[in-house]
């Protein structure tokens, strides 16, 4: 097939430096690099230009603006007709959403629905805000001529939450950027714990801290465990409510030495850390589909997570599975791993093996193939 013309909702892609930015980032740059003949259209209300994003400001990409127009209303009411004069060949939605009219532009379309937490722990996000969310992901999955799902548990969600026939939905999973599958060498990964002031060895928990991430009942597992393990736990992620809930248990419980919070840690100097880690941590309630898991497997290091959602999908046999409500099936994992270093290789030797199913190439071809089918099919 000669090249195609995609454009894509980019908002994330620029704007945002968490999940959602390094998902719509780095499936743009993979389409870029591996399927160069494509066209591709990035459609954004505003663009920030950072150390992550400039590589798209270069001319191979085509960055469309609103003029005059709101960016958010141009985003939502008016991109239909800015899809339609482009004259595209399909519009791909990266994060949830398809602006409203996209059908009666006449241009196919794909969203990618990364998870339903609104639904599933409403807890998170204001009733306002919840009804938003159902408006927007239920208007773009009853329009899109396919689906992407980052999981099959987030397909199942949106079969049970939306009513969606199976067979408009396709999963294909996330990879994670590549600066994770480039190993470090001892010398590096030192001048990043010195940069820090980080101990020399450590377990690893990375991520937001909000209620369904979970950090709680993993730093109560650490309190249990205390007198039986002297590594301590960095973590890696800003939170606000929560987060000082955390830090509450932490100052009353006297476990200041067992649980270091990091200042801001540059995006580059990651790696380092989850290659250097003891064990990776990640006791979430519900995913999507888990990156920072991605993240830990392809740095060899033994991840401890949830059995349930789609974490089991994310870390296969490279996992010791706990229930996230349980602190004492946490602490089991983390002393299984820290006490019996055979187990713990193996974790990540299998762990290694599994994560290549998500190797960049592998994942950009299912996307391609999505992209055909839609437009085989109108």
């Amino acid at each position: 097939m000669p090249g195609i013309k995609i454009g894509f909702d980019a908002k994330r892609l620029f704007n945002n430096f968490t999940g959602l930015g390094n998902y719509s980032r780095t499936l743009v740059r993979n389409l870029h690099k591996y399927f160069p003949e494509n066209q591709l259209f990035l459609l954004t209300p505003k663009a920030n230009e950072t150390n992550d994003t400039k590589e798209f400001f270069d001319p191979t990409y085509e960055l469309i603006q609103p003029h005059l127009i709101p960016g958010g209303f141009w985003r939502t009411f008016t991109s239909a007709a800015v899809i339609k004069k482009l004259n595209l060949d399909i519009y791909h939605g990266l994060s949830h959403e398809l602006p409203v009219g996209i059908r009666a532009s006449g241009i196919p379309s794909v969203v990618t629905i990364h998870d339903l937490i609104y639904k599933t722990f409403p807890i998170d996000f204001s009733i306002i805000d919840r009804k938003i969310y159902d408006f927007k992901f239920r208007y773009a999955c009853e329009n899109a001529d396919t689906i992407i799902a980052v999981s099959e548990s987030t397909r199942n969600d949106i079969q049970k939450y939306y009513n969606i026939p199976t067979e408009k939905i396709k999963v294909i999973y996330q990879s994670c950027h590549s600066n994770f599958k480039q190993f470090h060498t001892q010398s590096q990964i030192d001048e990043v714990l010195s940069a820090y002031g980080l101990p020399k060895q450590f377990m690893l928990y990375v991520g937001t801290v909000i209620e369904r991430k979970n950090l709680l009942t993993l730093v109560q597992a650490i309190n249990e465990i205390k007198d039986q393990i002297n590594i301590p736990l960095v973590v890696i992620g800003s939170g606000r409510e929560y987060l000082q809930k955390v830090t509450n248990f932490v100052s009353e419980n006297r476990l200041e030495k067992q649980v270091i919070f990091t200042p801001p840690i540059l995006f580059h100097h990651l790696p380092a850390l989850y290659q250097h880690a003891q064990m990776f941590i990640y006791p979430s309630v519900y995913e999507g589909f888990g990156i920072p898991v991605i993240e830990a497997l392809w740095s060899r290091t033994p991840v401890i997570t949830s059995n349930c959602s789609s974490l089991p999908e994310a870390a296969g046999p490279g996992a010791f599975y706990c229930n996230p409500n349980d602190k004492n099936s946490i602490a089991e994992g983390i002393l299984k791993i820290n006490t019996q270093p055979e187990y713990a290789n193996l974790l990540a030797s299998k762990g290694f093996d599994y994560v290549q199913q998500f190797d960049d190439l592998k994942l950009t071809n299912q996307l391609l193939e999505v992209y055909k089918l839609v437009l085989r099919t109108n």
